[in-house]
């Protein structure tokens, strides 16, 4: 088995889904006592809140290059950055060093383009809504992808960095999100793709008849092939 290494607390509401998440499928896979064997580094999440500027991203970025590099030298075999807008800077992390990053929108599309699925849209931050580095995975696969509208955009936006980071789910905040479903649906999304590593804990497959893509199980799902493969 290969050794992960997690960049979590970005949030640690959703980091605690991922370490249970992975432990739970590699058991299911070998039995026994079986669990998967991580690094976890989870950072201070008000250090590293999605910026607005170009300068902000750069410090990002070259903060979680250290971070990648601390987990390859623990011996860590592949990267798991725990929430979607990370993988903004995904490339540029990859190139800085030596083992994959296991990619949360190759994996999602991959997953798309088994249910045979063309057309889905997208929620997360306003990053991974509305810049590229996520749609580009998806239209690699075919998938053409929808996104809110810009004042829906904005509310999922600031209801994930100002609620759900903090473990807040409200009721009328759940409800909002399944009327920008509903919108979704009826503009042609044939499924929704929960582009937040928060989101799948606000909303349940149960709350929608529209088939929804869980990013974090995915992904989850995507580290433990990789640390079973061969």
């Amino acid at each position: 088995m290969k050794t992960l290494g997690l960049i979590g607390g970005t949030t640690w509401v959703s980091t605690v889904d991922y370490y249970r998440l992975i432990n739970q499928m590699v058991n299911q896979r070998l039995g026994g006592l079986n669990s998967a064997r991580m690094l976890l580094y989870s950072v201070n999440f008000e250090e590293f809140r999605p910026p607005d500027t170009v300068e902000g991203w750069e410090n990002v970025t070259q903060r979680i290059i250290a971070i990648a590099r601390t987990l390859e030298q623990g011996g860590a075999e592949g990267l798991v950055l725990c929430a979607n807008t990370l993988h903004k800077i995904a490339d540029p992390v990859q190139e800085k060093i030596g083992i994959p990053i296991i990619h949360i929108a190759k994996a999602t599309a991959a997953e798309i383009g088994r249910a045979q699925l063309h057309k889905v849209a997208l929620l997360g931050t306003k990053f991974t809504m509305q810049e590229p580095f996520y749609h580009d995975k998806l239209r690699a696969q075919g998938i053409e992808t929808l996104i809110p509208e810009q004042n829906d955009r904005l509310y999922i936006h600031d209801a994930i960095l100002d609620e759900m980071a903090l473990e807040i789910f409200k009721p009328e905040t759940k409800q909002r999100f399944l009327e920008i479903i509903t919108q979704l649906q009826q503009r042609g999304a044939q499924a929704i793709v929960l582009g937040c590593t928060e989101i799948p804990i606000l909303i349940k497959p149960a709350d929608t008849t529209t088939p929804l893509f869980d990013t974090t199980h995915i992904h989850a799902q995507a580290a433990v092939d990789f640390a079973l493969s061969d």
